[in-house]
């Protein structure tokens, strides 16, 4: 049975495609990410921008015809971080129910921990039942921290931290490249965030999800194209990933976005995006990072292809 989840965020809209081979493993079968920023002016203003609205409604335009065309018999769509803090939610959810025939529902950030936490380990065999694991995912509007054990339906500890690299970007960034003064605003407020993340012994290292940690791990192994199979479980040294950050901000917009691994539209805040990653890494004390190609659409799928 083919099942299909949407992952409506505050960047990225995000579908997936997917069935059970016959090890009765969940295999996508298509896979697309459009980078929409719905979140777009939020943090000032609370309100989704009609632009925004827009943009996302047109991927939602896109992901139905794929949907319906690959003949998928279950479909959850969902949304997180930019539907919960903001108005104006209720045009994308409309508009979802007449192309889809479903509800977009947004979810509670217990539920996004636990989709989150089932769908950053899909697929990573490395990483055996029992391990505890920590769990990382930056978004635009903000990141997501899930501890748990693998095997267990239920997480330890999940709290969302309203620092994401859209967020960021707004808030503190005017310069072309950042500035050293806007580039500690920020990591301050990341520091600042994560100050009271708990501590949390695992011998795995912290797993980090979503566009900002799958980009970084392209630009660190100069992905001319794409290749999710080599980024998925990809362990990079958190001092590689602190080179490639600093890198990158060294350089202007329109240098940046011709970098290889980097895709054009995520140039302008993937900077603030990695140096969250590096504030978190910091603060647990890591010095690796694993990264995960997947994450709530997968948690999503894995769900929609068990339920009787």
């Amino acid at each position: 049975m083919r099942v299909a989840a949407i992952d409506i965020g505050t960047n990225t809209v995000l579908l997936l495609v997917a069935e059970r081979d016959a090890s009765g493993q969940l295999v996508p079968v298509e896979e697309r990410a459009t980078i929409t920023r719905l979140g777009q002016g939020v943090d000032k203003t609370r309100t989704l921008a009609p632009a925004a609205i827009e943009r996302t409604n047109a991927a939602i335009d896109e992901y139905a015809a794929i949907i319906d065309r690959l003949g998928a018999m279950r479909v959850d769509v969902v949304g997180t971080s930019a539907m919960r803090d903001a108005s104006g939610g209720d045009a994308v959810r409309t508009h979802v129910r007449s192309k889809l025939g479903v509800e977009a529902r947004t979810i509670s950030g217990d539920e996004e921990a636990r989709l989150t936490f089932i769908g950053a380990l899909s697929g990573i065999s490395s990483v055996g039942h029992g391990s505890q694991v920590r769990v990382f995912d930056i978004g635009g509007g903000s990141t997501e921290v899930v501890h748990g054990e693998r095997g267990r339906s239920e997480v330890s500890f999940a709290c969302s931290y309203n620092v994401g690299s859209v967020r960021l970007t707004e808030r503190h960034v005017k310069s072309d490249p950042p500035s050293e003064q806007e580039l500690h605003a920020v990591r301050a407020d990341a520091r600042a965030a994560f100050a009271f993340v708990p501590k949390f012994d695992s011998a795995v290292p912290p797993v980090g999800i979503a566009g900002t940690m799958t980009t970084l791990a392209a630009v660190s192994l100069q992905m001319a194209t794409y290749d999710a199979a080599r980024v998925h479980g990809h362990v990079m040294p958190v001092a590689e990933l602190e080179r490639v950050v600093r890198h990158l901000a060294r350089l202007p917009l329109a240098e940046r976005s011709r970098e290889p691994g980097l895709e054009p539209k995520r140039a302008d805040v993937i900077v603030a995006g990695g140096i969250v990653a590096l504030a978190y890494l910091e603060h647990v004390g890591a010095r690796e990072v694993m990264i995960s190609d997947r994450g709530v659409r997968w948690g999503l799928a894995e769900q929609l292809s068990r339920d009787d």
